[in-house]
């Protein structure tokens, strides 16, 4: 219970970078028998895959792919032997990752 509480709080975070509609507003005002109904501004984004930006538009599988590709790797020094210590470097992330991030951010449980 407690991963779907944290998936649907990401998939609303990150609402902006998906395929999801923006358009909220338009929930409250729907009928809620009646089939959902995509607003004009979803489906143009859904049509040119791309954001307003340019970047390429995400699925939730497809995000949480590339924010995989940050990584955390304990280096230690080429000539060092086994019990020499050893540092961290995390990989930097990219425009998109920071953004998915800083959405993450913003959500208050």
């Amino acid at each position: 219970m407690l991963a779907y509480y944290v998936e649907w709080h990401m998939r609303e975070a990150w609402r902006e970078l998906m395929f999801a509609d923006t358009d909220q507003a338009a929930k409250t005002t729907r009928d809620p028998v009646a089939p959902a109904v995509r607003s004009a501004a979803a489906l143009a984004k859904a049509a040119r895959h791309t954001l307003d930006d340019g970047t390429p538009m995400h699925s939730f599988s497809s995000l949480m792919a590339e924010l995989a590709t940050i990584v955390r790797n304990t280096c230690r020094t080429p000539s060092a032997g086994a019990e020499a210590p050893t540092f961290e470097l995390v990989t930097t992330a990219n425009a998109k990752q920071k953004q998915a991030l800083e959405l993450l951010q913003q959500i208050h449980v």
